[in-house]
């Protein structure tokens, strides 16, 4: 194998002999999210549809199936590939695809799997029947609705029927629904200002599907919900499938939404963890570890010192990051270990080849970040 593809430990070895950098995950912690939101989709008889861009790990895919969902979402046509090549036969690329070289692989893609599609333009329902039509394969396509987000998706109402009957008239592709994540919602820090951003957006679509039944067009799929808001979506009535994606690792971001009794989230627990090692202590009471941003994300911040307090992350670099310490507290010695917090899970697993999975402080599990990088 490549150098850079070597995992940073092998099955049975301890926490402390784990190389560093490396991205861990909890293995109880992971297990008690799966779990935690499969039943939850089950008690309020909703699927799930997790997304795996998340983990980008074929193996936690299988896992949240097992447990009862109905496939994954992707964000690139490379992602869905990935995960049809390892099992996952149910994909929702809940993003838009265009051009002509994406549009293809995705309708080959139909041929070996079911493969559904976020549209929002006239132009690329018609492209994209072309491309299915070249390979006699069908797509199914969800309709994108922006309901408060203003990234993707067409306003409520007529534009949505006007792209659902196109859609309609198509050969090769088949109208399945709707798309209507609410993603700036996931990150409101207040449960009643979650909500109430979710009830706007779930009464949007109501109206939006009464339109649509007025012109014969079903809805089999409406589709939403994030780790931040899926309470909202799953108890209102109209969204049946549940998209949520960071519930399984949980990042230092999400740490702060409140739930409505205005404490931090607790359901879902931190399960993702770089494991850094400190190599240079130039100070009494400042370390710096050998990790730094091509180990992690900060585009939600910088991560934390985790289950250590008044321990102080002061900056990073492209392989250090800066650690101060209170007066109070003993600096790691040269070569320890320190666990990290990532502030956003999905871009900093998206640095890694492996996950190593630890239960009991023993590596039980290394899967491999198969769609790593798949970014077309």
């Amino acid at each position: 194998k490549a150098l850079a593809n070597i995992p940073a430990a092998s099955i049975g070895d301890n926490w402390l002999n784990i190389d560093t950098p490396a991205l861990v995950v909890d293995l109880d912690n992971l297990e008690h999210n799966l779990t935690t939101m499969a039943a939850y989709a089950k008690q309020q008889n909703v699927r799930l549809r997790p997304h795996s861009k998340s983990h980008k790990c074929p193996a936690i895919a299988h896992q949240q199936m097992a447990l009862g969902a109905v496939g994954v979402c992707c964000q690139k046509v490379s992602e869905a590939q990935v995960m049809v090549n390892h099992g996952v036969l149910d994909v929702l690329v809940s993003n838009q695809v265009v051009g002509r070289a994406k549009l293809e692989r995705l309708a080959a893609l139909a041929l070996q799997a079911k493969i559904m599609v976020c549209v929002d333009d006239l132009a690329n329902i018609q492209e994209m029947n072309e491309a299915a039509k070249c390979f006699n394969a069908t797509i199914n396509v969800l309709v994108e609705v922006n309901v408060g987000s203003g990234r993707c998706g067409v306003l409520p109402g007529e534009p949505v029927l006007a792209l659902a009957n196109a859609i309609r008239e198509s050969e090769n592709l088949h109208f399945s629904g709707l798309q209507a994540y609410h993603g700036v919602a996931q990150h409101i820090r207040s449960y009643e200002g979650r909500r109430r951003a979710i009830l706007d957006a779930t009464y949007q679509i109501e109206q939006t599907i009464e339109l649509l039944t007025m012109h014969d067009l079903e809805c089999d799929v409406v589709g939403g919900g994030g780790t931040g808001t899926y309470i909202f979506e799953a108890t209102g009535g109209i969204y049946n499938e549940l998209q949520v994606g960071s519930y399984v690792f949980m990042d230092h971001d999400y740490s702060l939404n409140l739930n409505d009794q205005g404490q931090q989230m607790n359901e879902f627990k931190q399960s993702l963890f770089i494991k850094a090692a400190v190599l240079s202590k130039p100070q009494s009471n400042r370390c710096v570890l050998d990790a730094g941003l091509k180990a992690y994300s900060t585009d939600s911040g910088l991560p934390i010192v985790h289950g250590v307090e008044n321990a102080k992350v002061l900056g990073a670099a492209d392989e250090h990051t800066k650690i101060s310490f209170d007066s109070s507290l003993p600096v790691p010695k040269l070569g320890e270990s320190v666990a990290l917090l990532p502030s956003h899970c999905d871009p900093t697993v998206n640095l890694h080849d492996w996950l190593i999975g630890i239960r009991n402080s023993q590596v039980q599990a290394i899967w491999p970040i198969a769609a790593r990088g798949a970014l077309l």
